[in-house]
């Protein structure tokens, strides 16, 4: 049924960590018209499965159900929300935490879901946060420098432990029986395009980022039996499936999840996306230079490139990983809003992000006499490493918390700027910053990167950016523009330069840096491994 262009909609689902949300967007102009948010049910499993079968330490998973919870819940309360006729969708995009991982049958089917895998940790998801791999990572990392792997470089030198391979491995050597049972070593992204339209299409963004597909190919079949005379046929058998590009369509919705939805059955299906990638066609960010931070419980920085450079500690760079014709590069911060929420939520009730902000920000640069480290959840860019932990120094008998939570809001800018530095260092210089998510709520927040960064920082003009971002790339995807880019220019908004840095603090924020990144190298490239030697004591009292 052709829909008249004039009030032609589209759905973007975004899945996040804990939550999904759906948004309805005119194609037109990009004007959001109702969205609903969905918690998932079993949140984060960190401690213990569904049926209390305990789990080992850093360890994330989740349950797949709660996704396909919020295709019947989220998106159907969104059109109710946009007050519009679902005839008038023409298409739905999605896009999901990168490097979550989903062990299927060949079918698709969920290995959580068989009553007889219940109780099995490596039969449920791997959330992006699962940092129980690292020891495979460390091996996957030197054999791959040992044999001077040219893919090696496209990563900044190290894969990291929330990846494809990494994880793939552990569920090779703790459960040989569940990696056997496991037909389809699946991105969440893909997954649940997979229940969409009935047919599994591999995203090329989260192939490249997350997969180590450069240059058409995976690692060699050669490379895996040494890691493993098991994990040879890794790709072959659980990897390896036809690469949809971004923007494409991966298929159109069958009746079943129409009747989950509430959308039309056969209308366009995007093919997967990250929920980072597609945030830069929500802010209409996909020239070269344009970084877009999404800074939520994690921040992701994003950007376009018009030539492959090679970036240490990137965490990839995929031609065409966010838009076609360009290299997307990719950088990012393990924990950013964890942190403020962690040091919050234990600190008592009479504590709130809102009373700390406003305590902090009577402060001026410095004051506090604190100086932190943001790894309290490891650090991704630029040195890989999930081994390492939050720092604090200078804290006397006189700090108070709106000390620390302001120190801990520096150091996460600081990390920002070191990732910035490297990429414009390496010849990607950052001509733009536009920030996005959750955290634009904070205006102190959002103010100290300005000062800390030394730049303007421009704002996405969206509450819902990756769901935005998904509605474009699904608009593209249903032919109502050639392209994602022809797509974003209509319907994406951001506004420009709306904080600007204070020189007076720039320049105190100057000397802080300075400092911490003595404390980056000092901590963080190996003149002191205490922080991964009480890791290793940690591990050891845990398991005895």
């Amino acid at each position: 049924m052709l829909v008249d262009p004039s009030v032609a909609c589209v759905v973007g689902v975004d899945y996040g960590t804990l939550s999904g949300r759906a948004v309805v967007v005119r194609v037109s102009d990009g004007a959001e018209l109702g969205s609903a948010v969905h918690d998932y049910r079993h949140a984060v499993l960190t401690e213990r499965l569904p049926g209390g079968t305990p789990l080992g330490h850093d360890w994330a998973l989740q349950v797949p159900s709660d996704y396909v919870d919020v295709l019947k819940t989220a998106v159907p309360a969104a059109l109710a929300a946009a007050g519009i006729d679902p005839a008038h969708v023409i298409g739905v995009g999605t896009d999901f935490t990168a490097c979550t991982m989903v062990p299927t049958l060949a079918d698709g089917t969920p290995l959580c879901e068989l009553p007889e895998w219940a109780d099995r940790p490596h039969a449920y998801v791997k959330l992006w946060k699962h940092h129980a791999a690292q020891a495979q990572a460390d091996r996957i990392n030197e054999l791959a420098a040992k044999r001077a792997e040219p893919w090696l470089a496209r990563y900044g030198g190290l894969i990291s432990s929330e990846w494809e391979f990494a994880k793939g491995l552990q569920l090779l050597e703790e459960d040989p029986e569940a990696y056997a049972a496991t037909a389809r070593w699946v991105e969440a992204a893909d997954w649940i395009v997979w229940q969409l339209t009935g047919s599994y299409v591999r995203n090329a963004c989260t192939a490249g980022y997350k997969g180590i597909l450069q240059d058409g190919q995976y690692p060699s079949a050669e490379f895996l039996e040494a890691l493993n005379p098991e994990f040879q046929n890794f790709v072959a058998e659980k990897l390896e499936q036809p690469i949809g590009q971004l923007g494409n369509a991966a298929g159109t919705l069958t009746a079943q999840a129409a009747a989950w939805t509430g959308l039309p059955e056969g209308i366009a299906v995007a093919v997967g996306n990250v929920d980072a990638h597609v945030t830069s066609a929500a802010a209409d960010a996909l020239d070269p230079g344009q970084m877009v931070a999404i800074m939520g419980t994690s921040t992701c920085h994003v950007m376009n490139g018009d030539e492959l450079r090679e970036v240490p500690g990137m965490c990839g760079a995929v031609d065409g990983g966010i838009v076609a014709g360009l290299w997307g590069y990719e950088a990012g911060q393990s924990g950013v809003g964890d942190i403020f929420g962690h040091y919050v939520d234990n600190l008592g009730d009479e504590w709130t992000h809102a009373r700390l902000t406003d305590l902090a920000a009577r402060q001026k640069p410095g004051e506090h006499g604190l100086l932190a480290l943001d790894w309290h959840n490891g650090n991704r860019s630029v040195l890989v490493d999930v081994e390492l932990s939050g720092l604090l120094v200078g804290e006397t008998l006189a700090t108070k918390p709106a000390d620390i939570y302001r120190a801990l809001i520096e150091a996460t800018a600081f990390g920002t700027r070191k990732i910035i530095e490297t990429f414009t260092a390496a010849g990607v210089p950052v001509r733009e910053f536009i920030a996005a998510g959750g955290l634009l709520k904070n205006g102190l927040l959002m103010q100290i990167y300005a000062d800390v960064l030394n730049m303007p920082l421009s704002v996405i003009g969206s509450e819902q950016g990756p769901a935005l971002g998904s509605a474009i790339h699904a608009a593209a995807a249903a032919g109502a523009y050639p392209d994602v880019r022809t797509a974003a220019a209509s319907m994406g908004r951001v506004h420009r330069a709306v904080y600007q840095p204070d020189p007076a603090a720039a320049a105190i924020y100057d000397e802080l840096y300075a400092e911490y990144s003595v404390l980056h190298d000092y901590f963080g490239r190996g003149a002191n491994r205490v922080m991964r030697k009480l890791r290793a004591i940690q591990r050891g009292a845990v398991t005895a």
